[in-house]
């Protein structure tokens, strides 16, 4: 059983900077994809960013393309997120998750592991 914590959370001025960090353990996690996925108050959650197994591809959504940059360190079991330029409608509560297929890379998918999540609020 993989465990998933996420830490790195705030308040911050819109424009402003945020990193995000999740903490893998429980088992080895380097041969799953990995992801962070955010819920906004009264929305469904949604996929922000996604990293390979080897870190050799990244997937965004739209809306954090160019202002976010996911990154992992196999070594030390951590998953990123650097969170650049953030705007009010960044707000929600991320969630780091882990995919649950192994070697594999998209086009979709099975987020079966998650954290509880840090909460990020922006103010304008």
């Amino acid at each position: 059983q993989v465990q998933l914590v996420e830490s790195g959370g705030g308040l911050v001025h819109a424009g402003g900077s945020l990193r995000l960090s999740c903490a893998i353990s429980g088992r080895t996690f380097n041969s799953h994809a990995m992801g962070w996925l955010r819920q906004a108050p009264g929305k469904e959650r949604e996929f922000v960013a996604a990293i390979s197994w080897n870190g050799g591809n990244t997937k965004y959504s739209e809306s954090v393309q160019g202002r976010f940059t996911i990154s992992r360190d196999n070594a030390k079991n951590m998953v990123y997120l650097q969170m650049n330029d953030l705007k009010p409608e960044d707000t929600g509560i991320y969630h780091c998750a882990e995919d649950a297929r192994v070697g594999t890379w998209g086009p979709i998918f099975d987020w079966a592991s998650w954290g509880q999540g840090t909460q990020v609020t922006v103010s304008s």
